[in-house]
């Protein structure tokens, strides 16, 4: 993996940058939003990010945030705005302190505690909506979506012209809408999928640890995540175009991941399911 880099996932008009691996380190940014899905590690691709959204306080998916803050302020980059749930901000609040005091340095960042149904707004258009997870420990997914702007029903099909002509004469042709574009869920059992946002992005990724016989169902809920055996009744229920799996244990080598979907994955959904790159 490029420390400079890290590594990459595209759809359409959606690019990913990240790693992910059980256990080591979980960090996946979506450049167009400036939105930065948890800091496992601390590395230098992360720091352009003006917003980090923290889905739990797990070593792997949050103890890079003092490296982070700390190389933004050395290298003057905008505040970092970090969005968390709300009982992480006293104990992450601490760490940062002790640190400030360890580099004789003040850094530049703010706490945003995140609740359910409130938007937080990301770069232009985008912002942030949470959904429940379930983990061992408190925990939130991120759904990310853009503010757009459609013909009404009525007026589609029509022509060029005609439109030109309605826009003119003051007639009022356009609605907005929110695109569902991306949800992220950080450490989770299965029972997210409870929730139709995080069903209805359009790019869904999704921790899955866990794939064969090597760890089973029950053992993958006792620990608080998922196994693909649960993941695959599910497919039909949801609606993205991608599901992108991340956060495989280290049991796995990528292109056993690949083999196992193969042989799993009903081939009307295989196209759908991708793995992000790992890159050993």
């Amino acid at each position: 993996m490029s420390l400079e880099k890290g590594l990459v996932w595209a759809h359409q008009d959606i690019r990913l940058t990240g790693y992910s691996l059980a256990g080591i380190t979980t960090s996946v940014g979506f450049s167009a939003a400036d939105a930065l899905f948890d800091v496992g590690q601390g590395l230098p691709w992360q720091i352009p990010f003006g917003n980090i959204l923290i889905t739990h306080g797990h070593m792997d998916h949050a103890a890079g945030l003092p490296y982070l803050i700390g190389q933004k302020a050395m290298h003057g980059t905008s505040r970092a705005r970090i969005h968390l749930p709300p009982h992480l901000i006293e104990p992450l609040g601490e760490i940062m302190r002790i640190w400030s005091g360890v580099e004789e340095h003040t850094y530049n960042f703010e706490f945003i505690p995140v609740f359910p149904g409130r938007d937080y707004p990301l770069k232009g258009d985008y912002f942030a909506r949470s959904f429940p997870t379930v983990h061992r420990v408190p925990s939130t997914g991120y759904t990310i979506f853009e503010r757009k702007k459609r013909l009404k029903e009525e007026f589609r099909g029509r022509s060029p012209s005609e439109l030109g002509r309605l826009r003119h004469g003051g007639t009022v042709i356009d609605e907005s809408y929110e695109a569902n574009v991306l949800s992220f869920t950080g450490d989770t059992q299965i029972e997210f999928l409870d929730s139709a946002q995080a069903r209805e992005s359009q790019v869904l990724v999704m921790e899955c640890t866990f794939w064969d016989d090597k760890r089973n169902v029950a053992r993958a809920r006792e620990w608080g995540h998922i196994h693909l055996d649960e993941l695959i009744p599910r497919l039909d229920d949801i609606r993205a175009q991608k599901i992108l799996l991340i956060h495989s244990s280290v049991r796995y080598a990528p292109a056993e991941l690949v083999r196992i979907l193969d042989e799993k994955v009903p081939a009307v959904h295989r196209a759908r399911v991708e793995v992000f790159p790992r890159g050993r």
